[in-house]
């Protein structure tokens, strides 16, 4: 029986020495166990918070959050542009609908002073025909110019030229410049629209009215006029009537010239259309581009976040473990 228990207590010994030394003030065991189970929490507590904002940190990525915020910035300015180009567009729509009425009335004078020229009318039904000319002339007038002008856009007048803009201490001062529209995310980035004038004061000319006459046999040319015709004269009822000279023919200019300022006015619709159109697709790019940095993949965050959640767990169990080693030192000692 002696022998046996030496022979036990020498195992016991070479164990010992061949696999660990027992202590009881440091569990180097434990400790390391300990680690790697706070690397796991660590990581855990990580993927919780790149699931929860869906994002980087900017310590995930300090460079790439850098460049990903100033991608940020210049897709919202780029959102903003195209609000202002929305804008712009959304006036030069009111332009145009404010300019097809008065083609409306322009073509209802023309009829108006083919009417006028039927030799069968009373002098009644002329002062008639006349009466309507002017009222289409006055409305034309309220609608165009002056500091009361029906044409307006968020306080823009719309036919008095350049930005719209009048001098707010005197109302009758004509605008100057051009409505300018920050259409980019950059410095410089801009596009100017132009706006008619095309108050009863405007003294443009939109063309001539050329009139010949001719000897009683119609063959010799014995003279001719060339009279310039300017919108102004056409919507003052002070100097153009159902009865003036030459009304058909003035008509007709001041009719192409509407149609020549629709023209110009959806030819800058379109430019906004198109860089509208440009617009998108450039946020759309940044956006993007400022996913591929900043965004997580869900689905793989989702993955990492098990992982690590079982090694947690197991963590846990194995320093549950590792905190019972030194009880063998109470079997030496037992």
């Amino acid at each position: 029986m002696g022998a046996d228990k030496d022979v036990d207590d020498n195992r016991k010994c070479k164990i010992t020495e061949d696999h660990m030394s027992l202590t009881i003030n440091n569990n180097s065991v434990a400790f390391n166990t300990w680690t790697s189970f706070a690397a796991n929490s660590k990581e855990v507590a990580r993927s919780m918070g790149h699931l929860s904002t869906g994002v980087k940190m900017v310590a995930d990525d300090p460079s790439g959050v850098g460049i990903s915020e100033r991608m940020r910035s210049q897709s919202r300015n780029v959102a903003m542009g195209r609000a202002n180009v929305d804008n712009g567009l959304s006036m030069l729509q009111t332009v145009d609908s404010w300019l097809q009425k008065m083609n409306d009335m322009l073509g209802r004078m023309s009829e108006l002073t083919i009417e006028s020229g039927d030799g069968t009318k009373s002098v009644g039904d002329k002062d008639n025909i006349q009466t309507e000319f002017k009222q289409l002339q006055t409305e034309m007038v309220r609608i165009t110019s002056h500091n009361d002008s029906a044409a307006k856009f968020n306080g823009l007048y719309l036919f008095r030229g350049g930005n719209g803009v009048v001098d707010v201490s005197n109302a009758d001062t004509n605008p100057t410049g051009k409505v300018s529209l920050q259409i980019g995310p950059d410095l410089g980035q801009k596009i100017d629209l132009d706006l008619k004038d095309l108050q009863v004061a405007s003294a443009e000319i939109m063309g001539s009215v050329h009139t010949y006459t001719y000897s009683n046999d119609n063959i010799t040319l014995t003279g001719s006029t060339h009279t310039g015709v300017t919108w102004g004269s056409i919507i003052n009822d002070t100097k153009f009537s159902v009865r003036s000279s030459d009304s058909i023919g003035k008509l007709a200019k001041a009719i192409d010239f509407i149609s020549n300022a629709r023209a110009s006015n959806g030819a800058q619709q379109n430019r906004l259309e198109y860089t509208r159109s440009a617009l998108l697709s450039y946020e759309d790019n940044l956006r993007a581009a400022e996913s591929k940095i900043r965004d997580i993949d869900m689905a793989a965050e989702s993955t990492k976040l098990a992982k690590y959640q079982i090694l947690g767990q197991v963590g846990n169990a194995m320093l549950a473990q590792a905190n019972q080693l030194p009880q063998a030192v109470v079997q030496l000692i037992g």
